[in-house]
């Protein structure tokens, strides 16, 4: 019932503390009777479930058939929450997208964050210094679709999640990251 045609961030790279800033496109093929719920998620450790922070959420609706887009924005993490250890180097952005709490897409990016010199890089303080850190999203999103119960039952196909590498469109020299619906086997639409 929706494909997701692209995700551009409007401020990649930015500041670790900036808010995130996303526009995206995506089609409704079907009429839907209730609203999008999207989250976007930080992924600080990979090994502790509990240190997940939801950055915010929202409801997108009526929903009409045909392309579609939204302007998303979402607070930084909050850094109190995220182990020293962990603050550096990479980790990871979700957005999710669900359908009468069915989660029907998972658009993941890889997050590296580091300090915004060379000096800083290569000698780093005691402390972290969160107002000298840049983050920036990589442009190859793994996108995880999931089949689920819409209003209209979709043409039967596989049960199981389908994962795809989606690769970036073009963005210029701010390489924003994009997740294009158009390189996703059609065949599998949701």
């Amino acid at each position: 019932m929706i494909n997701i045609r692209s995700v551009e961030f409007l401020n990649n790279p930015a500041r670790f503390t900036d808010t995130y800033k996303f526009k995206l496109t995506f089609e409704c093929v079907a009429p839907l009777k209730d609203d999008l719920e999207w989250k976007l998620i930080f992924v600080a450790s990979p090994e502790n479930v509990k240190l997940d922070q939801e950055l915010d959420d929202c409801l997108v609706g009526p929903i009409p058939v045909g392309i579609n887009s939204f302007e998303f924005e979402a607070s930084a993490p909050d850094r109190a929450q995220i182990p020293a250890a962990d603050v550096l180097g990479v980790s990871a952005l979700i957005l999710t997208g669900s359908y009468n709490e069915q989660e029907f897409v998972r658009i993941g990016y890889y997050q590296n964050t580091e300090y915004d010199t060379a000096e800083l890089q290569e000698t780093p303080p005691a402390s972290i210094q969160f107002d000298r850190l840049t983050r920036n999203l990589n442009d190859k999103p793994r996108v995880t679709r999931f089949h689920i119960k819409w209003d209209n039952p979709p043409p039967a196909g596989p049960a199981a999640p389908a994962t795809t590498a989606v690769p970036a469109a073009p963005q210029g020299p701010a390489a924003n990251v994009a997740a294009t619906a158009s390189s996703v086997p059609s065949a599998d639409a949701l």
